[in-house]
């Protein structure tokens, strides 16, 4: 039990909705760090996440750099992993976006 929060499409823009980067893991780093701070507006963190929906543009980029990947979300979330799905898509609505993530956490009662 607990109040659930719902955490909308994260891109790897920064708080002034620019793109630093057009690198794959840059944009992954600055969307992690995104869903950070807004779990943290929310009284949450990391360990709090119950589901992860990951959206790329190239699976094949994905499947490449897993390595790097793995590397960049331990640095921003830590060693919690909750239930997560990766889906390609044709494109995001941001042009630039290589990635979206949503979260769904739940903060306990």
């Amino acid at each position: 039990r607990g109040t659930q929060i719902f955490v909308g499409g994260q891109i790897g823009w920064n708080a002034q909705q620019q793109f630093e980067t057009d690198d794959f893991i840059g944009q992954t780093a600055q969307a992690l760090r995104n869903i950070v701070a807004i779990l943290h507006e929310a009284g949450a963190d990391p360990s709090h996440m119950v589901r992860m929906t990951w959206y790329i543009v190239d699976r094949v980029e994905y499947n490449a750099r897993l390595k790097e990947l793995g590397q960049v979300y331990r640095e921003v979330m830590g060693r919690h992993f909750p239930a997560m799905t990766c889906v390609q898509v044709a494109a995001l609505v941001e042009q630039r976006a290589k990635v979206e993530i949503e979260v769904t956490a739940v903060l306990p009662d």
